[in-house]
């Protein structure tokens, strides 16, 4: 139904990308200004963090898509504009800057920020900036883009994809950061996707809505929720195909799109602050959807399973307390748990007790970078996935010192 390309948010048409280091940042060499802008208007939805404390471009991208249009994106790194008295001030006169560098309404702006909590950001920077960073757009700067964006990450998030609907290619693509302060229901990451598909703005809330869930909603490394978490998408119409919903183009969309988006959830996971392994688990033979999510989330939560996984030690124990403790209504005696990796697959438990696994067996299937928790309650039909990593010395060392 798709295939993945490159280009990031490059792959549709009509969209161009610029990430220049513009003093925000100390040192003269990590980007820290980020630029997307569609050749043409485009709609526009977006899906924000759910913590109470909010980061002031927020407020403003919230205003801003009232109307459900945006031509651009702008976002710095190295501070996170919140919790100051002038955030939104400040988070405007990016919009302003922008839009007079670029012709366009100061509406029509999406904002973001990511970096430091509380510490004033000074616009100077950013308006020095815009007349190189607007020179620097081009077709193929995606990784630009995406390198501005970046606080911890050590990896680069970028993925495109292009779908065969109605006998035209759409192209889905996306950049996303993130790396700690990581939590289900939106948390500590920006992502950014561009389609070239028609897609009516309260059909394309939908859309990004729903692959929130199923996505970026599943991801967590450390529990904690951030302040400016947004996941925001423009469809500018250049491909020349409408998505209706009801109707198998949609479906095909909805597909390319949840692709998307799992790809950048998987690799913020795998890029944890720290982390050494990612670990999906999956959850099968659930009561109820609910059920599913609850105990997925509450593994891959888990201080205790996460620095199990991290010390190669199929404490499987851990993940059964996990279970026990998510808050679903299950029979923790008919559940069965499976450890499974490229080195194999080992059963641990059984109908809620121990199997008395082959211990060099499990450290084979620990030692791989990349482990499913495999949980099949056999009490239903519904199932679930999370995403989250392991928990290491170095995510001490990281966030230890972060500030300073």
């Amino acid at each position: 139904m798709y295939k993945f390309v490159s280009g990031g948010v490059c792959a549709a048409k009509g969209f161009r990308a610029a990430g220049i280091h513009c003093g925000i940042r100390a040192g003269k060499t990590k980007k820290d200004l980020a630029l997307i802008v569609s050749d043409c208007p485009a709609n526009a939805a977006a899906v924000y963090t759910t913590n109470l404390v909010k980061g002031a471009p927020i407020y403003v991208t919230k205003k801003n898509l009232e109307n459900g249009k945006a031509s651009a994106v702008v976002c710095n790194s190295g501070i996170a504009n919140t919790c100051n008295a002038n955030g939104i001030e400040m988070a405007q006169a990016m919009c302003n800057i922008t839009a007079d560098a670029l012709g366009i309404s100061a509406e029509d702006v999406i904002v973001a920020s990511t970096g430091v909590i509380g510490m004033p950001i000074d616009i100077t920077p950013i308006r020095n900036g815009m007349p190189s960073l607007v020179k620097s757009l081009s077709y193929n700067g995606s990784p630009d883009a995406e390198a501005a964006i970046m606080t911890t990450d050590t990896v680069p998030k970028e993925f495109a994809a292009v779908a065969s609907i109605n006998g035209k290619d759409v192209s889905i693509g996306g950049i996303a950061k993130g790396s700690g302060m990581i939590n289900p229901n939106m948390a500590t990451m920006l992502s950014f996707i561009t389609t070239d598909a028609s897609v009516e703005p309260d059909v394309l809330q939908g859309l990004i809505k729903s692959a929130a869930d199923q996505t970026f909603n599943r991801v967590s490394v450390d529990g904690d929720t951030s302040t400016n978490d947004t996941l925001a998408i423009m469809a500018n119409g250049m491909s020349g195909v409408k998505i209706e919903e009801g109707t198998a183009a949609y479906a095909q969309f909805a597909e390319c799109l949840n692709a998307v988006c799992t790809q950048l959830a998987r690799t913020l996971a795998k890029d944890g602050e720290g982390a050494t392994k990612l670990i999906e688990c999956r959850v099968s033979g659930a009561p109820c959807k609910k059920s599913a999510l609850m105990i997925a989330d509450s593994i891959i939560n888990s201080p205790l399973v996460k620095t199990a996984m991290f010390g190669e030690d199929a404490n499987w124990g851990r993940i059964l307390c996990a279970i026990g403790y998510a808050g679903a209504e299950i029979d923790i005696n008919l559940t069965d748990v499976d450890l499974v990796s490229d080195g194999g697959r080992i059963a641990v438990c059984r109908n809620g007790a121990g199997v008395g696994c082959d211990e060099d067996l499990a450290l084979k299937i620990l030692k791989c970078d990349e482990i499913v928790i495999d949980v099949n309650l056999n009490q239903g039909e519904e199932k679930a996935n999370a995403w989250g990593c392991d928990l290491s010395y170095d995510y001490v060392k990281i966030n230890g010192d972060y500030r300073t």
